[in-house]
């Protein structure tokens, strides 16, 4: 459904008139009432219901919001949310949805010296705090030791609750756990580790002597190791739903958290009026929060990332300079580099032959799956497995059931050159799309192929880095006007962090010094929610877009090697649908020079330019508003620090923008323009002189097509660069062809 045409009141296609379900439902504060204790809250929610009990017994009510949105989560059927249309104050009910979840080395591949500069500067993020939402934590790893750490600010209004033993210090300030309207004191997350792995990005503490498996050895640290950290569990065995992730966002903005990191991405599109992040993200904004949301890993193919609002900042993922080194000789002599993070040395001379269950006159079935290998012989064979479909290290472990002495996970054509050092239980490499090709080839030319893997443990200076990773999800967005997403990327690829538990083939269960390679959106997520959290330090007065501003204005658009960064999906250069502003750069984003401010309120006019009622509206900025009395906007009217626009023979495009001076008082900037193939842009003034700090200062941009323009759907780039002394402030410029 396009945001443009008007939602229903209650949004369940898939309703049974009769069955108990959970629903959100978005209300309207009454006018000239307040408020004072939760209990006035849950009784207004309440009135709302038909009863307050189930036949069972169990409550009605799941959830009572009051930061995040202005209504609930309860139990009840189809027939009885219509029921609710007709009551006073009532404005929009959803069905609860679930909703997946989506380092020793990266604060330096960002630029962050111990010495100087933003960490120098910002104190590492000393007396921030970053609320992560995610699936708990391991407390007692030393990445979450407080050493000399000060306690938290006074506006700290949390309280944290472990099951058993505290493990709360001035590191873990906060912790909740929340599951259909219980509250357990369940927190860790060592059913998968990922909420301790992202926590640790963002602002683990120091620690020495950290490696996977005696694999990329170093000192471990958090992007902002000095911050502190408020943990709110909201996702558990069955998923993330969308009322606990909506209940986990409203109690960290009664909290006092200042930065949000959400390492969970939609799986589909929706309206901003039925996205619960979202909505829940705007409310932070209002209190002068930051939320940082993944792109999601739906890469390479466009138009699926659905975290899109523009008040949030959407992070895409890159790979880094470092491989966890993994080679594969042929039986011809041909050597093909991969990765693996398990790095035993007992293969490293050993030839064994090849098989590829399912490929022609190998027998058994493709993908390496249970039932794969019926029928033919793998044992003590190198097993060739496709990537992708299930987990590789889970096709390891059938490989070993089945007595296979070792695989080679082959990258599909969709991956390109993104390849993992995952941790697996059996000598593996994981190779590239090109190397599978040569792989596959050297099969189809010996009735014998055989090979052997080699381990060379960690290497530096790999190059195309950073390139965006091929899984990384990619615009342009369906639902949000055309604004550019993702914002930005940041490392994301075999990122090393704490782990709860043992890893490897023989884990002995829980230990206090365990470190694992993720790789996803999520993790470059809370990579820029530490960098959020350095800036905040440094400019704690500066909104949750000027923080989002310097970002995005000063970050890399070239690689390492001085060349464009490149896309890891076919090797070409990477779109601003892939990459965003490009990568961050944190030293840089502290001192911007100009920024791109929005105040909440600027999303209003937005929103109704966006087609949506004086209701939806209403609901999603939990402020009353009459659309008909608001001058509306286009998208590309807001002011962002990116311009996407759609021009054709007969549309021609005004956009305006406002810059703020935070850089040095008096100054003058000069205009670059890089025009958009097939587009004229024209600006004026080609001049922004500022005589003091705070001063803002408009340019006014005008785009139409030039010569022959590019097809329809076709899409051009270019950027807009400010230049002065000491500053550049650069705005990537996209343009549709209509």
């Amino acid at each position: 459904m396009s945001p443009a045409q008007p939602l229903p009141i209650f949004d369940d296609p898939k309703a049974n008139a009769s069955q108990i379900q959970t629903y959100i439902v978005h209300l309207q504060r009454p006018p000239g009432i307040r408020f004072f204790h939760n209990s006035d809250w849950e009784n207004w929610h309440k009135s709302f219901l038909p009863n307050i009990t189930l036949d069972s017994g169990k409550p009605r009510l799941v959830y009572s919001y009051r930061d995040a949105i202005d209504g609930f989560a309860a139990k009840l059927t189809a027939d009885e949310v219509l029921a609710m249309e007709s009551i006073d104050g009532f404005l929009h009910a959803q069905l609860d949805e679930k909703l997946p979840l989506a380092t020793t080395y990266t604060p330096s591949f960002l630029g962050l010296s111990q010495w100087d500069g933003l960490w120098f500067e910002s104190i590492y993020g000393n007396g921030v705090i970053v609320g992560v939402i995610d699936n708990g934590i391991a407390p007692n790893h030393p990445s979450f030791s407080d050493g000399s750490m000060l306690p938290p600010p006074a506006k700290w209004n949390g309280t944290c609750d472990f099951l058993g033993k505290s493990f709360c210090s001035n590191k873990i300030i906060g912790a909740m756990a929340f599951h259909g309207g219980h509250k357990p004191l369940l927190i860790d997350d060592s059913d998968n580790g990922h909420g301790t792995h992202v926590a640790a990005i963002a602002a683990g503490s120091f620690v020495g002597d950290a490696k996977v498996l005696g694999s990329a050895y170093g000192r471990a640290t958090g992007i902002a190791p000095r911050a502190h950290l408020a943990i709110y569990k909201v996702c558990w065995g069955d998923g993330c739903h969308a009322s606990d992730v909506l209940a986990g966002i409203d109690q960290a903005i009664k909290d006092g958290v200042d930065v949000l990191s959400i390492s969970i991405a939609r799986d589909h599109a929706a309206p901003l009026m039925n996205d619960t992040i979202a909505i829940g993200s705007l409310a932070a904004i209002r209190k002068g929060i930051l939320t940082c949301l993944p792109a999601g890993n739906f890469g390479p193919y466009k138009s699926l990332i659905f975290n899109d609002a523009p008040w949030s900042l959407t992070v895409g993922a890159s790979s880094i300079d470092r491989k966890i080194r993994a080679t594969v000789k042929l039986g011809n002599g041909v050597e093909l580099n991969g990765e693996s993070g398990y790095q035993p040395s007992a293969t490293n001379s050993t030839i064994l032959s090849i098989i590829f269950p399912g490929y022609k006159s190998h027998g058994g079935r493709y993908g390496c799956k249970s039932g794969s290998f019926d029928g033919i012989d793998v044992r003590g064979k190198i097993v060739l497995c496709v990537g992708g479909d299930i987990e590789n290290v889970y096709k390891g472990r059938l490989v070993k059931k089945a007595g296979g002495a070792a695989m080679i996970v082959l990258n599909p054509f969709e991956l390109g050159s993104t390849t993992f050092a995952e941790v697996h239980v059996l000598p593996v490499a994981h190779v590239s799309y090109s190397n599978a090709l040569k792989i596959i080839s050297y099969l189809e030319s010996t009735s014998t192929p055989t090979a052997k893997i080699t381990y060379n443990g960690m290497q530096f200076g790999a190059r195309p880095s950073p390139a965006v990773a091929s899984f990384s999800s990619r615009g342009p967005s369906l639902m949000n006007g055309g604004i550019l997403k993702p914002d930005i990327i940041a490392p994301g690829v075999n990122i090393l962090s704490a782990w709860p538990t043992d890893v490897g083939s023989d884990p002995n269960g829980s230990s206090t010094l365990d470190f694992n390679f993720l790789s996803g959106t999520s993790v470059a997520t809370a990579h820029l929610s530490g960098v959020a959290a350095l800036l905040k330090s440094t400019h704690p007065h500066w909104s949750p877009a000027a923080i989002k501003s310097a970002i995005m204005t000063t970050a890399d658009k070239l690689d390492r090697s001085g060349g464009p960064i490149a896309d890891e999906y076919d090797g070409s250069v990477a779109s601003l649908f892939a990459m965003g502003a490009g990568l961050v750069n944190p030293p840089l984003a502290n001192n911007p020079g100009l920024i791109y401010d929005l105040r909440p309120g600027d999303y209003t006019p937005y929103l109704c330019g966006m087609g949506y009622t004086d209701k939806q509206v209403t609901a999603i900025t939990r402020r009353r508003v009459q659309c008909s009395k608001i001058a509306n906007i286009d998208a590309e009217q807001l002011n962002y620090p990116s311009i996407s626009a759609t021009i054709g023979p007969n549309i021609r495009k005004n956009i305006t923008r406002q810059l703020t001076n935070v850089g040095e008082a008096k100054s003058v900037y000069t205009l670059r323009i890089e025009e958009p193939k097939g587009a004229w842009m024209d600006v004026h003034p080609y001049e922004l002189h500022f005589s003091k700090r705070h001063q803002k200062k408009r340019y006014y941009v005008e785009l139409r097509t030039k010569g022959v323009p590019l097809g329809k759907g076709e899409v051009s780039e270019g950027q807009l660069i400010w230049i002065s002394n000491n500053h550049v402030v650069r705005s990537p410029v996209s343009v549709t062809f209509t």
